[in-house]
């Protein structure tokens, strides 16, 4: 099942909860009354994944999110896609240590917080920042797609609210907090194989040995580059150039034209145009439409690299649209 938009209809009463300047003071002024103390705020590893109720709401998700973003899974025991899509998320709490705090509310035991959030189905996800409540997605999703919505929260917790997470002292809860990592790697050999495949022009075979050092070690990001950058060029290698940019032109309103002249652009290095192009397309669309404009766009950063002032730019305004 492919995530989707959610109504915020019916969604948790958050007026009476700090604006976000309001919330960005607050962070800054809890950190400095720690440091007063001469503490270093660190939490413990178990304090990234926390069962919430009703109860604990507003000490546990609102409150908590004046320092850092917290993700919200709505389950329930008797839902089997919850148990396929909530070990995913812990597991990615604890591997972005401190960048976000998931909460998880079973909505069998919460039912006044299921319709406030207006949820019709589960597993749903959504957010909360500075007291705000977002909605990310609903349903199953692949990892690599929940990986840009989480990457684009924090984003958006650092540049708007200040947020920059938890501070997380991995020793807190002693040896059986987890073994150390081993590192992974090199993968020299296979990336110059990558390379050498592009140069050949086997597409198919750079793309898979991306994927091969990527399910090994899935921050490598030479590999997320090259990887993004092979998947491109194997969707523009079989377009007409013209018929896609006169079909994007004759019809601005199809999102897969904008999204196949987007790519045009990008390889063309009509970078701006690209991302300025789909961010458009994210504005005025919504549900599966706005999904697939904003996943291909976050594609697209991962080909340019996120240190690209372009990207920066990019990433802001999409921000705008979607916040």
């Amino acid at each position: 099942m492919q995530p989707r938009n959610m109504s915020m209809s019916g969604v948790v009463d958050l007026a009476a909860v700090k604006a976000a300047g309001e919330a960005k003071a607050k962070a800054e002024q809890a950190r400095a009354e720690t440091a007063r103390q001469g503490g270093g705020g660190a939490v413990p590893p178990s304090s990234l994944v926390i069962d919430v109720d009703e109860a604990g709401f507003e000490r546990d998700v609102i409150q908590r999110s004046a320092e850092v973003p917290v993700v919200i899974d709505f389950w329930a025991e008797w839902c089997e896609p919850c148990k396929q899509l909530s070990p995913v998320l812990e597991r990615l709490a604890q591997e972005y240590n401190g960048r976000f705090v998931l909460a998880k509310i079973d909505v069998e035991a919460n039912q006044m917080l299921m319709q406030q959030f207006g949820i019709q189905g589960i597993p749903a996800v959504f957010a909360v920042v500075a007291g705000q409540a977002l909605p990310l997605f609903q349903g199953l999703a692949p990892e690599p797609q929940i990986r840009q919505t989480i990457d684009q929260l924090i984003q958006v917790g650092e540049e708007r609210f200040g947020l920059t997470g938890l501070t997380v002292d991995a020793g807190a809860e002693g040896p059986a907090a987890g073994p150390a990592q081993t590192p992974v790697g090199p993968y020299d050999a296979l990336l110059e194989a990558a390379v050498q495949a592009l140069d050949a022009g086997d597409l198919g075979g750079a793309v898979q040995a991306y994927k091969n050092v990527l399910a090994d070690d899935p921050g490598n990001m030479e590999a997320k580059l090259g990887l993004a950058q092979a998947e491109l060029l194997a969707r523009v290698q079989d377009m007409d150039p013209s018929a896609v940019r006169k079909n994007a032109a004759d019809n601005p309103a199809d999102v897969q034209a904008q999204i196949a002249a987007a790519d045009l652009d990008l390889v063309g290095g009509h970078v701006d145009d690209a991302f300025g192009r789909l961010v458009e397309t994210v504005r005025r669309t919504a549900g599966e439409d706005r999904d697939a404009a904003r996943l291909r766009l976050l594609e697209l950063f991962e080909v340019i690299g996120p240190d690209d002032p372009r990207v920066t730019a990019a990433r802001t305004a999409l921000a705008r649209v979607l916040f």
